[in-house]
């Protein structure tokens, strides 16, 4: 019986290190998420930014080189 007793102690000294690990993972999780979300829309920014620059220059009237 006294073997159980230890394990529950054991368990119990390594649960809160565990808890930090798995908080650790979720918001490094999040971090790394977020960052590529924040990237593709960055990306798609820019992508929206050059076709009105193009769009612009195509309708804009061309001046004639000598």
């Amino acid at each position: 019986m006294g073997w159980l007793h230890e394990g529950w102690m054991i368990l119990a000294a390594l649960l809160p290190s565990a808890g930090l690990l798995y908080l650790f993972y979720v918001v490094m999780k999040h971090m790394v998420e977020g960052d590529r979300r924040e990237r593709a829309a960055l990306r798609a920014a820019e992508l929206a930014e050059d076709g009105r620059q193009d769009a612009a220059e195509e309708s804009a009237p061309h001046e004639p080189t000598p």
